[in-house]
């Protein structure tokens, strides 16, 4: 089965052209980072106006680039939660129009979903159950992937997402928006030791995170160094941050997966390009015998392919929406129960 897959949650506009749940024929991308560096993130309006500018266009291209007619698309995909909602609802009405000219089934996808089905295309052999850690600019989260569209959330981020966390950091050390690539680039010069960062623990529940409190002991470390007009060794702290978020990270979903019986953990999200994170938890992974899935790169951040891939689970789920499909800016990635399977 041949879905047409569109995700606009942010500031990248994403078509692609996915068969069976596996397999990815096309995957058209136009990034607005440029657009937004100039603002030190992401602007909402800015966002939503580009996605309808491009999506149309896009569209044409990613069915062109699979080499196959619109007559064979069988369903359209479209992330309708979580996000920014202007961009979400450009998404998602482009969606409906295109699935009611093509008569074909509408399915909504939910983002986080998308993130830990990036990991179906890359491996082939992967399937549940198996636990799940996605990070990225919106959202931190341990989730038991039991089945396909049988997900349930272990522990997440008590405040801000472990990517806001990183881009907020790399702007405080005058790095720039998208802050992640670049921080990961500056820290590997650095001593990963030479900056005592916290690691908060939530009493109660092991598997939940906080990083507010690290992105703030950065900014506090760097506004000290400027106000005593003291040199800051930028690369080490870099090294030092990258490594506490490590710390948050690995070793709950370490814990999670030894208390749910999960030999296989999957990793997801724009922060799963960070190379610090992607070595520590391979090895807490080969130390434990268990198997480790990371997506490439390009299919860490948002894309479009992987929303193809987990909409041809929920289509078999029996998942589909009408021309009143919404979209909505917070939803748990294990109850989006504002839709119902047929």
């Amino acid at each position: 089965m041949l879905i047409l897959a569109i995700e606009t949650s942010c500031d990248e506009t994403a078509v692609a052209v996915v068969k069976d749940g596996r397999e990815a024929l096309s995957g058209e991308l136009l990034s607005q980072a440029d657009m937004h560096s100039v603002y030190g993130g992401v602007v909402p309006e800015i966002a939503s106006r580009n996605h309808a500018a491009a999506i149309g266009q896009l569209a044409q291209l990613a069915v062109k680039n699979a080499g196959v007619a619109k007559e064979d698309i069988g369903a359209i995909a479209v992330t309708y939660a979580p996000g920014l909602i202007g961009a979400l609802l450009v998404g998602v009405s482009f969606a409906k129009g295109l699935a009611m000219a093509l008569g074909v089934p509408l399915i909504p996808v939910h983002h986080i979903r998308g993130h830990i089905a990036a990991n179906y295309v890359a491996y082939p052999e992967l399937e549940p159950p198996f636990l799940s850690v996605v990070v990225s600019g919106g959202n931190s989260l341990i989730a038991d992937v039991r089945g396909y569209t049988d997900i349930r959330i272990l522990g997440r981020s008590r405040d801000d997402a472990a990517g806001e966390c990183f881009d907020k950091a790399a702007r405080v050390l005058g790095l720039g928006y998208p802050g992640g690539p670049a921080l990961d680039k500056l820290a590997q010069g650095g001593d990963d030791k030479a900056f005592a960062l916290p690691r908060p623990v939530i009493a109660g529940h092991p598997y939940d995170m906080s990083f507010s409190g690290l992105k703030t002991a950065v900014v506090n470390i760097v506004h000290g160094a400027q106000q005593r007009g003291e040199q800051l060794d930028k690369a080490s702290l870099a090294a030092s941050f990258a490594v506490a978020v490590s710390d948050i990270l690995v070793p709950r979903v370490m814990a999670a997966a030894h208390e749910c019986g999960r030999d296989k953990i999957a990793i997801a999200g724009g922060v799963a390009a960070n190379s610090r994170i992607r070595v520590d938890f391979l090895r807490a992974a080969e130390q434990r015998g268990l198997s480790l899935f990371i997506p490439p790169l390009d299919l860490c951040g948002d894309n479009a392919v992987m929303i193809g891939c987990q909409g041809y689970y929920e289509y078999l789920a029996g998942v589909r929406a009408g021309p009143d499909l919404n979209a909505y800016a917070t939803m748990d990635a294990d109850a989006p129960a504002r839709i119902r399977p047929l």
